[in-house]
């Protein structure tokens, strides 16, 4: 830890900490029914729109780059004009993989990043101070993720018959955005790569060198948009709060 703070105070810079933030925004949506979450109407706008906008509020984002898919480019281009303010955003071409997509997104990201912040173009609840809490965590550790105790019992089953029960309490959900130093993630994904590992998120990739990954307060309301109760239960969300002001 105190080595990670060494490479950002002990170079003579002055410079503020640089956190790029990367949404892979390229997925297929197959869960949903035939539409695409992310242009869904959320409160009003697009559920890639409050991503994006959420992002845009952070303190420690100094960048967001998308990653699209090459039809939907000029589409969330527009959605970033309109949702983001005060940062830099680039809307670039992603992968047929999450994987391939975030490593695209990374390759744009500017040379000056220290930090990179994937996350997730369907989690449109995220808070800017959620955002900053894990990328303060990041900053002292290397990796940082928010996360939130698991609520139901979960059953480890082959077969449709259980095999186990895991003990709930050092069960948690992770959620994003999962922030890392930029070298430590790049090189955990081009060894996924490589080795055609079968990752679900960046955590994984980096759990795989070896690597701690640090937890963070999470919260329930940063669901991420998978299926169509989801949304549901997103605009319930929103409505709270936009009716608590």
């Amino acid at each position: 830890m105190f080595g990670f703070l060494k490479k950002f105070l002990g170079r003579g810079e002055t410079r503020p900490l640089f956190c790029s933030a990367v949404v892979p925004a390229a997925g297929a949506s197959s869960r949903m029914e035939g539409e695409n979450k992310l242009f869904a109407s959320l409160g009003g706008a697009p559920v890639l729109g409050r991503t994006v906008e959420a992002l845009s509020q952070s303190e420690l984002i100094s960048e967001i780059v998308v990653a699209a898919r090459e039809d939907e480019l000029l589409a969330v281009a527009e959605i970033c004009r309109a949702y983001v303010t005060g940062k830099p955003v680039k809307v670039v071409c992603g992968g047929e993989s999450r994987l391939d997509s975030v490593m695209a997104a990374l390759a744009e990201c500017n040379e000056a990043a220290d930090l990179i912040a994937v996350h997730d173009g369907a989690r449109p609840l995220v808070t800017a101070a959620l955002i900053d809490e894990t990328i303060r965590r990041a900053a002292e550790t290397y990796a940082a993720a928010p996360a939130v105790p698991v609520k139901d019992t979960i059953k480890v089953a082959s077969g449709g018959i259980v095999e186990q029960t895991p003990d709930r309490s050092a069960l948690y959900a992770v959620q994003t955005p999962q922030v890392f130093d930029r070298d430590l993630l790049q090189g955990a994904l081009q060894a996924a790569r490589d080795s055609a590992a079968p990752i679900t998120d960046d955590c994984s990739a980096v759990e795989r060198l070896g690597k701690q990954v640090f937890l963070t307060e999470g919260s329930y309301e940063n669901l991420k948009i998978t299926t169509p109760i989801d949304l549901v239960l997103a605009e319930a969300i929103w409505e709270n709060r936009e009716a608590a002001g």
